[in-house]
């Protein structure tokens, strides 16, 4: 009863959530809504929402780079780091209350971005030194250190929220803190893109003509990462680990089936992963409404995203399967005629 006063989303349907998500928003927008009495569900979406423009901003050019696998690694091994802080913070603090209580996030970034640094620094390693494939070295080192940080939650955190949440993450789980961090990557990663769009573009699509006018694209590589790793640090509690890869590259693949060009391709990708947070979201409370199906919010987001996909390729006009079939049968019809 407590639950149903506090959210107002509470035993609603779909269009119900919609409805009242649509009067709230009137409500913020004419200042008769603080945004301090967010209800959860309005937390989470506007999270997952934010983790869907941020991860857009980063993926198009991952995707462009060709550096897909690098991210995926990368967001991965980012665990390793925050179970050694988490594990360090648990060790020196005076209280020995529950986990929870001693994360801290800003600790926890940095934590994201050193250890984000040295897998890339590893990767380049074994790739540049060793001569290994960039495939391999990906491989090795995202095993390796994805096992590593496995291991250390299973032997020290079994009783802590670190534990399957850190893997899959937990949007229940969110607050407006989580909601204030997200915003301020999305902000950095705005103002990122904006100041090195040029540069970003030239070595994405020239590398040779990059390193002709000093550009250094092992630099943009490095600030990408170093992206990847903030976004993902920031996302860690709603999407986990293993969900965040497909916010990174779904959008952007989805997108890219609509427009070649680079700007659109930034716009459409957020646009893709926003609707699906929305959807996401809203189907998340009617599922637990009409079926009592406590299913996983930011895994309905990312069936839709992988749903977007499908449903883009077989019907796109301009790249879809089923146009291109139809094409091809009335072309072949002409031609015999």
């Amino acid at each position: 009863m407590i639950m149903a006063v506090l959210n107002p989303y509470w035993g609603k349907d779909f269009f119900q959530f919609m409805l009242i998500l649509g009067t709230r928003f009137l409500q913020w927008m004419s200042g008769q809504l603080p945004l301090e009495q967010m209800a959860s569900d309005e937390v989470q979406l506007l999270v997952l929402i934010g983790v869907a423009l941020s991860a857009a901003l980063v993926g198009v050019f991952l995707v462009l780079k060709k550096m897909s696998m690098l991210a995926n690694s990368l967001s991965h091994t980012i665990l390793l780091g925050i179970v050694l802080t988490y594990l360090l913070m648990l060790a020196f603090s005076s209280s020995q209350k529950s986990g929870a209580a001693l994360i801290d996030l800003k600790t926890l970034f940095i934590a994201a971005l050193i250890t984000g640094a040295i897998t890339t620094f590893f990767t380049q390693f074994f790739t540049q030194v060793l001569k290994l494939q960039e495939d391999a070295s990906i491989g090795l080192v995202f095993t390796s250190f994805f096992a590593l940080g496995i291991v250390l939650v299973t032997l020290f955190t079994r009783n802590t929220h670190i534990g399957i949440e850190a893997v899959m993450g937990n949007v229940d789980g969110l607050h407006f803190d989580d909601l204030k961090m997200m915003f301020f990557i999305f902000v950095l990663n705005c103002v990122i893109t904006l100041l090195f769009f040029k540069e970003f573009k030239i070595t994405a699509f020239d590398r040779p003509l990059a390193q002709a006018l000093g550009l250094f694209p092992a630099f943009f590589n490095y600030l990408l990462m170093i992206q990847v790793a903030a976004t993902s640090i920031a996302a860690f509690r709603a999407v986990g680990v293993l969900l965040f890869l497909a916010f990174l590259v779904g959008p952007v693949l989805s997108a890219r089936l609509l427009t070649d060009s680079l700007k659109k391709l930034l716009f459409i990708a957020g646009g893709i992963g926003a609707l699906c947070a929305l959807v996401g979201v809203a189907l998340s409370r009617h599922l637990l409404t009409v079926y009592q199906m406590p299913l996983s919010t930011a895994g309905l987001v990312v069936v839709l995203i992988a749903c977007a996909y499908i449903l883009l390729l077989l019907v796109n006009p301009k790249r879809g399967l089923i146009p291109h079939y139809y094409k091809r049968k009335r072309w072949k019809k002409h031609s015999t005629q």
